[in-house]
C-alpha cells in the first residue's frame, strides 16, 4: 500500500513540472519545488531533487514554450 502511495505521489509531482511559469525564475522555482516534493515522498535527497527538478523544468519550458501554456 505504501509503495502505491509513493508511486501516485511521484506521478503527481511529475505532473506539476508541466506548470512552467511565466519567467525563467518561476520555471526554475516550480521545478525545484516539484523535484523536492518528489524526493521527500520517495525518500531521496531533497537537494538533489530540487536541483534536478529545477533544471529539468527550466530546460523543458525553454525548449517547448508552446507546451507550457
Amino acid at each position: 500500500m505504501y509503495h502505491s502511495f509513493k508511486f501516485i505521489a511521484l506521478i503527481c509531482a511529475c505532473g506539476t513540472l508541466a506548470a512552467c511559469g511565466d519567467t525563467a525564475l518561476e520555471q526554475g522555482l516550480l521545478g525545484a519545488g516539484a523535484g523536492a516534493g518528489a524526493a521527500i515522498v520517495t525518500g531521496g535527497s531533497t537537494t538533489t531533487g530540487a536541483l534536478v527538478g529545477g533544471a529539468a523544468n527550466l530546460a523543458y519550458c525553454q525548449t517547448y514554450p508552446d507546451r507550457c501554456d
